[in-house]
Order: structure tokens, then sequence, then C-alpha cells
């Protein structure tokens, strides 16, 4: 079979624009309460998201050096597969298909619908069903947007930046100005906990905090599909990624400074809570519209990227052949899409928010880890290839990469073990699949 490219049409704003808009989607807008629940210590709250930040801007730095050395459709497969073999990307693609891609479009879409009731003064915990209708509607919608063109599909990503960062600006803004005339305490930043927070509690926080983080590296999954990406894809990752940082920082420090700690941890709709006390009902409808724009862009992003691994591993043997066919018409791979967005609606119906949150995760992030570390053979193999340049210089970053994400999943195992055991029961049970059906395969 021949293998069939994607065009080259994204600029580096559209990979810009896709870093920040896929990750800033749902996380920061809903993963604050559940942080603060495990972790109720104001200093340790924060300093999770400093760590958070600290371990992506790592990752982002690792990746965008990989990207840069290897700029093809699919991202952390292709870094998979050429680091460490045809297995390790398979088992990758694999638990894209069955968890992990899934869970990530319902956890974004499940934001979506809350938020998008919010909006309308309708109570979410009161209307599950209709919630979960239209988060299952969003998924559908941004499946047909990315089938029509991926510029369609990064222009949208990008408008809806725009309400994000507005979003953001506008609750940091408000509560520094008027949160003193409305109770805002600063000594609310370094209220400490009631008892103590334990080193599972801790762990546990910043699984939640790496699902707002995440997102810095979803752009390579479309790397092939990028102008210049020996440029544009490193540039775009470490610029979206450090403005993601500072952000989150000060929109976290203007949660803490409006709501208590232990007011926010019992807050799933943290953002809303806040502008609900600093201007009343209003408040909270409007910054519920931008929030739901938010996160319907961030869905519509990951529905853009994360179809490309389905289609390389197609396009490699690794799939079945029909899944990398590109539409005649619009030169996107649709079937790949309608496939994630199956997947994606099934699970937006059956599963929590934070469920569908701490299985990705938990799922996703030992293979960034182990993508990251494809650095140290590619390095050797590369060696004396111009694209070897990529690579060189410190290894400190994607050291410490690795040794966070080795932390927190051997945290989750001791303090989650049934959860944590079957996510890895369901990715490692690619292994029989691979040996049985698609090992001796290639294209």
């Amino acid at each position: 079979m021949h293998r069939t490219e994607l065009p080259r049409t994204l600029s580096f704003w559209h990979a810009t624009a896709l870093v920040v808009g896929i990750t800033i989607g749902s996380g920061i807008f809903r993963s604050p309460a559940g942080v603060a629940a495990r972790v109720p210590s104001a200093t340790l709250f924060l300093g999770l998201w400093i760590a958070g930040g600290v371990i992506s801007l790592c990752g982002a730095l690792s990746v965008a050096r990989l990207a840069a050395a290897l700029p093809e459709t699919g991202g952390f497969y292709v870094y998979l597969r050429e680091g460490w073999g045809r297995q390790a990307a398979f088992l990758f693609g694999w638990s894209e298909l069955v968890l992990i891609r899934a869970s990530a479009l319902g956890g974004i879409a499940v934001a979506f619908g809350d938020y998008s009731l919010r909006a309308f003064g309708i109570d979410p915990l009161s209307h599950v069903l209709a919630a979960r209708s239209l988060s299952a509607i969003a998924i559908l919608f941004a499946a047909t947007v990315n089938i029509r063109g991926v510029k369609l599909g990064a222009t949208i990503v990008g408008l809806s930046t725009v309400a994000k960062f507005s979003a953001l600006a506008l609750i940091a803004g408000a509560s520094f100005v008027l949160g003193s005339s409305h109770g805002a305490d600063v000594s609310n930043l370094t209220a400490t906990a009631a008892g103590p927070v334990t080193i599972g509690s801790l762990g546990l926080g910043l699984v939640s905090v790496l699902w707002a983080y995440d997102g810095f590296g979803d752009v390579s999954f479309a790397g092939g599909e990028v102008k210049d990406p020996e440029r544009n894809l490193p540039r775009s990752i470490l610029v979206g990624t450090t403005a993601i940082v500072c952000i989150y920082l000060l929109v976290n420090v203007a949660y803490l400074y409006v709501i208590p700690i232990e007011v926010a941890g019992r807050s799933p709709l943290v953002a809303a809570d806040t502008m609900r006390t600093l201007f009343g009902p209003i408040g909270s409808v409007l910054v519920s519209v931008f929030i739901a724009v938010s996160t319907f862009g961030a869905l519509n992003g990951s529905t853009l990227a994360s179809p490309r691994v389905f289609f390389a591993m197609a396009s490699d043997g690794l799939f079945f052949n029909r899944i990398a066919a590109v539409h005649p018409r619009y030169k996107t791979p649709y079937v790949s899409i309608l496939l994630t967005a199956l997947l994606g609606m099934a699970l937006v119906l059956s599963r929590s928010f934070e469920e569908l949150t701490n299985t990705f995760v938990i799922a996703i992030w030992p293979f960034y880890a182990l993508g990251v570390a494809a650095i140290f053979p590619l390095r050797a193999r590369l060696a004396g290839s111009p694209r070897a340049t990529f690579l060189s210089g410190s290894m400190l970053a994607p050291i410490v990469f690795i040794a966070a994400v080795v932390g927190f999943v051997g945290n989750a195992l001791v303090t989650e073990p049934i959860s944590t055991g079957v996510t890895f029961a369901i990715i490692l049970a690619g292994i029989p699949v691979y040996f049985l059906a698609f090992r001796s395969r290639r294209n």
C-alpha cells in the first residue's frame, strides 16, 4: 500500500494555537477543586501547580527536540517507533484507541456540557442526562468540523483561544481588583490544612494538575501537516507551554484569594463560583459562556490532533488499512476522526469527569516518559545525520521529566492499586493483539 501523506498547511501560529487551545480546556476550570479536596493546604496547593508547570516545561523542552528531529504525523507514536520499536509504538496506539483518547475527549466534553448548562442558569448536577447529551453532541460536531479540513479545525481552535485567555484574564483581573470588597483575604494564600497531608494525597493531586497541563505535545501528532516543521514545531511548543504555565499560576492564586481552599475543594465549577462571588449570578453566567467556548475549542483541537496517531499506525501496517483513508475532497483522515469521536461519545455517557481524567493521565503519561526517553537511543542512532543536531545538548530536562512521571505513577499504584492496575492491564492486553494480528504486517 502506498503511504498517503497529509499536506503541510499549518503555520507557526496555527501550531501555537493548537498547543494553547488543546491544553487550556477543562482542566484549569475543573481540576482545582479536586486538587484542593485532596490537598487542603494553600501553600501545598500552589506548590503542586508550580511543580506541574516545571514538569510540563521539561516535557515541552524534550518534545520540542524530538518534534524537530522527527516532524512526522503521529508525534509520540513516531518517537516510540523510532526509539523503541514497533511493539512499543503499537501499545501506545492501542492504548489511544481503547482508553486514552476516548477518556480525554470525554473529560473535556463533560466540562463543556456542565458549563453550558450553567450558562443558562441550570444546575448540571441536577440534569446529568442533559449535560452528557450536550457533551456527546459537541464531540460529534467537532468531528464533523475536523473532517471538513485541518485549517478549519485549527482556525476554530485559534478563535476559541481568545475566549480562553479572556476568561482567565477576567477571572484573575477581577479577583485582584474587586476581591477585597467581596471578602477576599490574602491570608487565604497561606492557609494550612486542618490535618496532615500525605505523600499519597500530594501524588494524586499532581495527577489532577497534570490533566490541566496536558496538551503541550499534542501538536506533534499533526507534525506532518506543519509548515517548516524543524523551526515551527519546537517554537510553538515552547511558546505555548510557557504562556500556559504563567496564566495557570496567576488564575490559581486568584481562585484562592477569593475562595478559601476548603470552600474551593467543594466547588466543582470553581471558576463560575469565583465570578459569582465577585459579580453575583451574572458573573457566573458570563464566565460559564467563556468556559463553554474554551472547552469546545480544546475538544476541537484534541479531535484534530489525536486521530493522526491511528492514521500513522495504519500507514505503518500496525492497524487496519482503512483507518488510514484520506478524504478525497477534504484531505483529512476522516475514518480515524470518526472512530475517535464514537469512542469518546461512548465514554462520555458512562463515566464521571474525575474517572475520565484520572484514567487519561495514568494511561498516557508513562508513554510520554517513554517517548521522551527515546532521545537517548535516537542520539546514538542518528549520530552523523543532520537531524542529530536537534537532539544534542543537555539531558537535564528529559531526566527530570522521566523521573517525575515515574514518581507519580508509582504513587498511583500504591494509593489506588485497583483502578491503576486495571488501566495498566488494559494497556498490556495490547501485547497479544500485536503478536497475533500485526507483528508481521508492514506497508
